[in-house]
């Protein structure tokens, strides 16, 4: 049934209405086959989102459609706004729908909606908004400083802003950690949590430069939307190699030897020794580098450099074997000895061609020979012979007999 125009309500008279309705449908039983019973769903939308809220009917009997708030203020009843709410805006009003949009949306915004149909009786649906509270992106704090290889470090992330809690995820580079279980907590200006948690680490070489990772998981965000990383310097002694300048020291030539420390920091001081004595009067020490001007075989022996770094010392070591002026590199004898092989077999590849074509040559000639020859064979006397040896086989076509 359709209002006259003149009871077409204002925002009074229609709150009024809405409350009336809410009262007439306490004594009426609605049964799901009701063509013009409205039919809602419950919708949920994130903070700054937008919410659409839809209320239909199966038939229409002319009469409109209203759309109430949380507060029972009318929103939209049929075409007409009744609340100045620019966030409130009609998407769709027919005979059978009325659609509307809620932009910006807020956590004031949450609660139930009802959707009411001005029939006798008149005819109501809720759908309840839920808005999601998006956490802020989690910051990372408690790393001060460099920390000492086997020392630890705890972390702590921090996420404001969730509805509900949202949960906090520990990252080292892409393997996921296990820190102690989030603690939450209520912001008293809003309805929403912040959420924190703690993250104990005992620190090897290994996780030097390494970024540890706090994620936020939260139905309002896509997986890894909103991430924080710290990198985590560790301070650990060096290891300790010896590189030699090349893998044949000649005596009578240059030789060097280097000492290579990897650590963090990187070592600062270098000690170099001679196992079981002195080092050698030519040799002399350059930081990092023992230089040898001119190899003798008193030179060798097993050589150890000691590389301090300041966190500790580390030391490693070479055996120096002083070969002949004359003796030729382990590399110089495997390349040699390659293309020996290569040319051995290709040596032998060519004797067998030529015994393959020296082969052939003396079966064809010989081949040849009889042929050239067979032209005697028939020959009455030594004069026709020669000349069938001479002409090929065409005497042979003259020789003929004849029967009487």
């Amino acid at each position: 049934m359709a209002f006259p125009s003149y009871l077409v309500p204002n925002l009074w008279t229609l709150s009024l209405m809405t409350l009336l309705a809410a009262s007439v449908q306490s004594n009426f039983i609605v049964f799901d086959d009701d063509p013009l019973q409205p039919v809602t769903q419950d919708e949920t939308a994130s903070v700054g989102g937008m919410v659409t809220l839809t209320c239909r009917v199966a038939a229409s009997d002319n009469s409109s459609l209203q759309w109430s708030n949380t507060a029972q203020q009318t929103l939209y009843f049929g075409e007409k706004r009744a609340l100045r709410d620019n966030r409130i805006q009609l998407n769709r009003s027919t005979g059978t729908e009325l659609s509307i949009t809620i932009g910006n949306v807020q956590l004031s915004d949450e609660g139930e909606y009802t959707c009411s149909i001005f029939t006798m009786p008149v005819r109501t649906a809720r759908a309840t908004v839920t808005v999601l509270g998006v956490p802020d992106k989690p910051q990372i704090s408690g790393y001060e400083d460099t920390v000492q290889e086997g020392g630890k470090v705890t972390l702590t992330c921090t996420s404001s802003g969730s509805k509900p809690p949202a949960k906090l995820r520990w990252y080292r580079n892409q393997e996921e950690l296990t820190g102690r279980p989030d603690v939450v907590e209520t912001n008293p200006d809003e309805a929403t949590y912040t959420v924190i948690s703690e993250l104990t680490l005992t620190v090897g070489r290994s996780d030097d430069n390494t970024l540890i990772g706090c994620a936020v998981d939260h139905p309002s965000l896509s997986p890894g939307e909103k991430w924080t990383e710290q990198p985590i310097r560790v301070l650990f002694t060096p290891d300790v190699t010896i590189q030699p300048q090349n893998d044949l020291p000649r005596e009578g030539e240059k030789f060097i030897i280097q000492c290579i420390g990897n650590g963090n920091p990187k070592p600062t001081s270098y000690v170099w020794q001679k196992k079981d004595g002195e080092l050698p009067l030519m040799a002399k020490v350059d930081g990092s580098f023992l230089l040898f001007e001119m190899l003798n075989k008193s030179d060798n022996g097993v050589y150890l450099c000691q590389a301090d770094n300041g966190i500790g010392k580390m030391q490693g070591e070479y055996t120096l074997l002083v070969q002949d002026p004359t003796a030729m590199s382990t590399s110089s004898g495997v390349d040699h000895a390659v293309i020996g092989g290569v040319v051995a077999v290709i040596v032998f590849i060519l004797l067998c061609l030529l015994i393959v074509l020296g082969r052939y040559l003396i079966r064809h000639k010989g081949t040849y020979l009889t042929h050239e020859a067979k032209g005697c064979d028939d020959a009455p006397d030594a004069d026709t012979a020669i000349i069938n040896a001479e002409g090929g086989h065409s005497g042979a076509e003259d020789k003929k007999e004849y029967f009487i």
